[in-house]
């Protein structure tokens, strides 16, 4: 156990996750954008029994303002774990890929992916000190006829590619930290409408099963972990 930051979580798996580490006997640390957000989850998880230590300041649409919050993270919390990649830019789900805007492509890619690096990137060295992990919350990114919102997946699909390229280099440089991926399968959460057809389940739901990988004792540097897949919903 020790000190967990979690980027968005202040709702949804965020949450969840925080709610379900925290009980596992974490001491959570809430990123968000939001502070009267970030600050009612706090209330809440804390009501619960959950060990909340603070929050924490984390823009992953700005790399200076990322910059900025790892130095702070590093000088609060120099024993820091493990950090979750959770925090997401969903882009407008409801087109198809020829009717998205550049921007919403490039808002999606900027913060799943080269914020995420950026605030990944920034805080290896922190977290090798510690032995800690990094851990991504993600989907899969091979074209399915059921799900596929362009933008989100091609942004996912450049972190997946990072979480297997950190994960090789961290073995061949004997980096005393592993990297890897959790994906959650469809999960009723405010990204997607809280949508509840085929397949899908509560954030708890698939909170709970994070966690237990999580705390499963073992080693899953570089491994693509997927809890529910992606199931046919018959509309496509």
């Amino acid at each position: 156990m020790g000190k967990v930051l979690i980027t968005g979580a202040n709702k949804g798996i965020g949450y969840e996750t925080a709610r379900h580490l925290g009980k596992a006997g974490w001491q959570v640390i809430v990123g968000a954008r939001n502070e009267g957000r970030a600050k009612k989850a706090m209330e809440t998880l804390k009501a619960e029994g959950v060990d909340v230590i603070g929050w924490q300041y984390v823009n992953l649409s700005d790399n200076k303002e990322i910059e900025a919050s790892a130095k702070e993270i590093a000088e609060r919390y120099p024993d820091l774990k493990m950090l979750v990649n959770n925090a997401v830019f969903p882009g407008d789900m409801s087109v198809p890929s020829y009717d998205q805007t550049v921007e919403d492509v490039a808002n999606s890619i900027q913060v799943n992916y080269v914020g995420t690096f950026c605030l990944t990137k920034l805080l290896v060295p922190l977290l090798e000190k510690n032995n800690g992990r990094i851990v991504n919350i993600t989907v899969p990114t091979e074209m399915s006829p059921y799900w596929h919102p362009m933008a989100y997946v091609a942004s996912k699909a450049a972190q997946n590619t990072m979480t297997s390229i950190m994960a090789w280099e961290f073995d061949h440089y004997k980096k005393s930290l592993e990297i890897f991926d959790i994906h959650p399968g469809a999960t009723s959460t405010d990204l997607n409408n809280h949508y509840s057809g085929p397949g899908s389940h509560q954030p708890d739901v698939v909170a709970d099963k994070i966690e237990k990988i999580i705390d499963d004792g073992k080693r899953h540097n570089g491994e693509f972990i997927e809890l529910y897949p992606i199931v046919d919903e018959g509309n496509y």
